[in-house]
């Protein structure tokens, strides 16, 4: 007896929009395993005043409780979380968007958050070279030339998968170090601020060189480009007829190619979509939040934007809703190193578990278990 994944002749809609809700309960309560555990081993049994394993038990249930309101309630009762929470979630969905055409093309851009980092750089070109420059002009500059460098960071592996059909997965992602180290190079090297007493940063930008806020809050202009590009993603694929060609050679590649639709194209058309909104994630960091060119500039808002892109169901606009609920886990992450004493890597933590569980929910909404029997053979009759 075996059991197999057979495909399912029609996939349910309805498991198509629960399966981002199940796969959050399934972290939850793998979250709960994982707060629960820790408190029994951190915990010494042989003290008197522990209570055994029943109060450690019951100690880890009461840490996760304050674990979840920390993790998810009190990053919103405060405006500053709020602004905070917008910071964090604006380069995520960016990055998303984009990435969700990718994958909805069946081309898989696992690297942007190297293109992140060579948008920064392209973007910080202008500021660092030339610091006195002022005027309506940089900004829209600097966001053009961020956008151009992950355009150009994103166009290597897809033009190695045209050319030469590599895997876009490895190499995508082996650039990511390139990218990192370079970028660490520059802050460390040639574009350190002179003036910066050794730490490895350029100089701050100031003035026309840094995004503007809105309404007298902290929330930069950045969150505008997310709606933007939102709305024009959802456009592209709605209504034209480029994003009718991503989805057919998405779901039906040889449908496509009898259809006359260019795979190579749609391939360096949403790699270049995608490093171009990456690209525009990273210079936003840079000339809003972060303020100069670091030895880093995101956290691992890359590879965060992939399971952004999933749990939204490679729509532009679940995108948006996925981004703040994983943004969320950053804030959520960082304030339970601080009340509970957890690893730094809590939040790793916890978005491998959901993508992990949405990709798993996923599976099944296209195939179900099925257990085979083996059949009984003349041999085995003649034996029993």
């Amino acid at each position: 007896m075996r059991i197999e994944l057979v495909r399912r002749g029609e996939r349910s809609a309805a498991m198509a929009y629960l399966s981002p809700l199940l796969a959050l309960l399934l972290t939850l309560i793998g979250g709960a395993l994982i707060v629960v555990v820790w408190r029994v081993v951190a915990a010494d049994l042989s003290s008197p005043d522990s209570g055994g394993l029943a109060g450690a038990l019951g100690k880890g249930c009461s840490d996760y409780g304050k674990f979840l309101y920390v993790f998810f309630i009190e990053p919103l009762t405060a405006m500053w979380s709020l602004e905070d929470l917008v910071a964090k979630a604006t380069p995520i969905i960016l990055v998303a968007i984009g990435l969700s055409l990718c994958y909805l093309s069946n081309t898989w851009n696992i690297g942007a958050e190297g293109q992140i980092a060579v948008g920064a750089i392209a973007g910080s070109f202008l500021p660092i070279f030339f610091p006195e420059a002022q005027g309506p002009f940089i900004l829209p500059a600097m966001l053009i030339l961020g956008m151009l460098g992950g355009m150009a960071y994103a166009a290597i592996p897809a033009l190695l998968k045209i050319r030469f059909g590599t895997n876009e997965i490895l190499t995508s992602l082996m650039l990511v170090y390139v990218a990192q180290l370079f970028l660490d190079w520059l802050a460390r090297g040639p574009w350190r601020n002179p003036a910066g007493h050794n730490f490895p940063d350029s100089r701050p930008f100031d003035g026309d060189q840094l995004l503007p806020t809105l309404f007298g809050t902290n929330i930069r202009i950045s969150i505008l480009f997310v709606l933007v590009a939102a709305f024009a993603a959802w456009f592209l694929m709605r209504w034209t007829r480029t994003g009718f060609q991503i989805r057919v050679l998405g779901q039906a590649p040889r449908a496509g190619a009898f259809a006359g639709f260019s795979q190579n194209k749609m391939v360096l058309l949403t790699f270049l979509i995608s490093g171009a909104l990456a690209g525009l994630a990273g210079i936003s960091e840079v000339a809003g939040p972060i303020g100069q060119l670091r030895t880093t500039v995101s956290p691992g808002y890359g590879f965060t934007a992939i399971i952004v892109a999933f749990l939204g169901r490679l729509n532009p606009i679940g995108a948006i809703f996925a981004g703040f609920l994983l943004a969320l886990s950053y804030l959520g992450g960082e304030g339970a190193q601080i009340a509970l004493g957890m690893s730094d890597q809590t939040t790793r933590v916890f978005q491998g578990m959901l993508l992990f569980f949405v990709l798993a929910c996923d599976s099944f909404i296209f195939y179900r278990l099925q257990i085979v029997r083996r059949p009984v053979t003349q041999t085995q009759a003649v034996a029993s």
